[in-house]
């Protein structure tokens, strides 16, 4: 009875601390009084809205440490009533987490099961490891043991613990309208200030729709072109000024004024992410809007399409687009004036495939989607006496040109050209025969998963439509495959009508991720941006685009002290994350930026072991394009923290050095795949499949098959470092279905093999008998 005086009494003594809480009214008979005192908790801890919101993702939610920063010298709880009894304590919470009238509640507050799980488990080890615990808290707790209060009365401290290990529950509506993504138009109101004029220049590859808007952008006072590689802003930047139109250029890694006083100039030729929302011009030009729907870099096109302050803005690309700029730009309430072209040559699909290098004739281009069938038709090439060009993505622009000008050439004995779908964009070539050696790419979808298809319609137009261009010495195009098999699919696939365009990208900036790390301090960058895509909302018309790579750097550098802003800089970085010296050279950078070092043009030699020799093997050319990558990226960071990479002039002076460096080794590539074949340099990873690996030689490199008997399928080979196989199911190039095929066609042709080899061993026998 004393007891219950006190408790009482140290209610009323604690009245205010309590009141603050907005605890609940009174239990009846064990049950929650849900008509008064929960009334004003639900109003207190207000369930969220789901009026159009989107679901969310609570796995994402990071529980936050806590620390029990409040030293108090004495327990007053204790001495107002008296020290808990712990395993009474540890009994009531876990009959508090069992009410299902809490979970219900916790719900309606924002807690699902897996928060309400994970928020309990730290309140009970709180309750259960601090000893004085909060005053307030102590009472409630010694009033249940003393059965003159509920178990229930523990929920506002479980709440308010809870908003403490999960701080977005106290801001949830705020990170939503922060991540409100359905109104991207008034993200620009410089554009939306003025009345742009829009003119779509829809056709397919050789229409001459770029002509038309480029004509219109030399004739103006001032113009910007948006384009989606460096080769062809430069070339922009090159014919302007030609045609002594002053011109800029402006691309991630480099920033020219011809200017001497380096004023801009009236007209400008940059990288879609580098234009300017802020500058007004007369013309602006957005080259290849089909990228648009790009999952890694559409919102690029979408901010150009957007925000660009001209008067007059002029789009090329594929009539696919048509419809879903017409709808963007309805919401902008500007008007889209089409203007549509014909492919200007004839392209014909032929009736029958190539079946063999044999075959081959000048004008032919070999389009393949690896590296390693690259290597390997070039090298069959070469072993028939015949030169060939070679171009793939991850080459130096200069070497690109380089080898794109020997094959144009027609003075240069080379007249083949082996190349990946990288002669899509930016190079002028004359080719009279496009022949697909595989319709089979690797991809990576919205989710960030890489994935083996067919290529897609666009795909195999915008590659095939290469041949026979309108400026080069063929006047016809053709377009076929390597193998019989896969032209009937390739018929297919060019005569379908390309599927219209249903969605831009969009990414979030860098002043959102802002407002979202004020609410949540405690997060990482990589959890913050997978916060904001889970809450973001967006309308039919747009998708968020896949931030993977943004996540890979965040994670990599998450332990470097960097400020926001400089660190999603860094995670912005245009880098492969397949390239493990390049990936360390960003750590370090990174590192080196932390400790406000500057990263000088010594530091950055000896990091690259500059100078660098000549390579002799295909290895050694894969890390020279590698150092080559990692120029880039200095160069790339010169442009945003001049400062702190300040040697930019003296570090492009090497990347051209290094970029003739590699022009030589490639071309003599088929010097280093020899080089490389005899060396096992072309060998990466362990071997895991050796069965396999026999299987892939035979199908991935026909010129160098050996017909093998059964035998030679059990014997055991001499140890390789790697496998090829492996290395192709790892980069999601193979899978595993499509080995267990390859395995079972290559099975099979041993079998037809060895049968015949019986056969003809049987003949023998009998004729020596005759």
């Amino acid at each position: 009875m004393y007891m219950k005086r006190v408790s009482s009494l140290a209610r009323c003594c604690f009245q205010a601390s309590t009141r603050s809480l907005q605890s609940p009214a009174p239990c009846r008979n064990g049950v929650l009084s849900s008509v008064t005192g929960w009334s004003r908790t639900r109003s207190l801890y207000r369930p969220f809205s789901n009026d159009n919101d989107k679901r969310l993702d609570t796995s994402l939610f990071v529980p936050v440490e806590l620390r029990n920063t409040e030293s108090l010298e004495s327990d007053i709880g204790a001495e107002l009533t008296k020290p808990l009894n712990k395993n009474e304590v540890l009994n009531i919470l876990n009959r508090f987490y069992r009410r299902k009238e809490i979970q219900k509640l916790a719900s309606e507050n924002g807690l699902d099961a897996r928060l309400f799980h994970q928020a309990f488990i730290s309140f009970r080890r709180y309750v259960m490891e601090n000893d004085p615990l909060q005053v307030d808290l102590h009472i409630v707790l010694n009033d249940i043991c003393c059965s003159v209060g509920h178990m229930d009365d523990i929920f506002p401290f479980f709440m308010r613990h809870a908003k403490q290990v999960f701080p977005m529950l106290d801001c949830i509506d705020d990170l939503r309208k922060i991540s409100d993504l359905r109104l991207p138009p008034n993200w620009y109101p410089e554009a939306r200030a003025i009345h742009r004029k829009i003119v779509f220049h829809a056709g397919p590859t050789n229409s001459g729709k770029t002509y038309h808007a480029i004509q219109r952008y030399l004739s103006a006072k001032s113009g910007l072109y948006c384009g989606p590689l460096k080769l062809l802003a430069h070339e922009i930047y090159k014919k302007s000024n030609d045609l002594d139109v002053p011109c800029d250029l402006i691309t991630g890694e480099e920033l020219i004024f011809v200017d001497p006083e380096g004023k801009p100039s009236a007209h400008a030729a940059c990288t879609v992410e580098m234009c300017s929302m802020n500058t007004p011009y007369e013309v602006a030009v957005i080259d290849e809007i089909q990228m648009i729907r790009d999952p890694s870099r559409g919102w690029a096109w979408t901010r150009a399409l957007l925000g660009l302050c001209a008067q007059e803005i002029h789009i090329c690309g594929e009539a696919a687009a048509i419809n879903l700029v017409t709808e963007l730009l309805y919401t902008t309430g500007e008007e889209v004036e089409v203007r549509n072209y014909e492919r200007l040559t004839s392209l014909k699909i032929l009736d029958h495939a190539l079946q063999s290098l044999d075959n081959l004739r000048p004008g032919d281009c070999i389009v393949c989607f690896n590296k390693n069938d690259i290597f390997s038709v070039s090298r069959q090439i070469e072993a028939r006496g015949l030169q060939c060009a070679v171009i793939y993505g991850s080459l130096p622009p200069g070497t690109k040109i380089s080898q794109a000008n020997k094959f144009n050439d027609p003075n240069d004995p080379c007249k083949i050209l082996v190349a990946t779908d990288a002669i899509g964009m930016g190079l002028n070539l004359s080719i009279k025969r496009i022949i697909f050696n595989s319709l089979l790419k690797p991809t990576i979808n919205e989710k960030g998963e890489k994935e083996i298809d067919t290529i897609t319609t666009s795909q195999a137009l915008q590659i095939g439509g290469r041949a026979g261009r309108f400026s080069s010495m063929f006047k016809e195009g053709e377009v076929t495959t390597m193998f019989q098999d896969d032209l009937h699919l390739l018929k297919e696939i060019m005569n379908k009508s390309v599927d219209d365009i249903q969605a831009a990208g969009l990414h979030p900036t860098a002043e959102q991720i802002e407002m979202f790390a004020y609410h949540l301090p405690d997060a990482t960058l990589s959890n913050l941006v997978d916060i904001f895509v889970s809450l973001s909302q967006v309308d039919g018309r747009y998708f968020v685009c896949n931030i993977d790579d943004f996540k890979f750097v965040a994670d990599m550098i998450q332990h470097i002290p960097l400020n926001l802003r400089v660190r999603y800089v860094f995670c912005t970085a245009p880098i492969n994350r397949n390239l493990p010296f390049l990936c360390t050279s960003l750590l370090r950078f990174a590192r080196q930026f932390s400790r406000n070092e500057p990263l000088t043009f010594q530091w950055v030699c000896k990091h690259c072991n500059w100078p660098v020799s000549s390579p002799k093997t295909i290895k050694d050319l894969m890390h020279l394009e590698a150092v080559h990558d990692v120029l880039d990226l200095y160069l790339w960071f010169s442009y945003r923290f001049k400062d702190m990479f300040p040697d930019a002039a003296l570090v492009r002076d090497i990347q051209r050095e290094l970029d003739f460096i590699i022009q030589t080794g490639v071309h003599s590539i088929t010097k280093l795949i020899r080089a490389s074949e005899s060396s096992t340099a072309l060998q990466i990873i362990d071997e895991t499949s050796k069965d396999s690996e026999r299987i892939l030689d035979y199908v991935l490199k026909p010129g160098l098959r050996k017909i093998r008997g059964a035998k030679s399928l059990s014997a055991d080979p001499e140890p390789k470092k790697v496998s090829l196989t492996s290395k192709l199911v790892q980069d999601g190039l193979l899978t595993p279905e499509m080995l267990k095929q390859l395995e079972k066609e290559f099975l099979s042709r041993q079998i037809r093999t060895q049968s015949k080899l019986n056969e003809t061993d049987i003949l023998r026998k009998e004729r020596k008998k005759k």
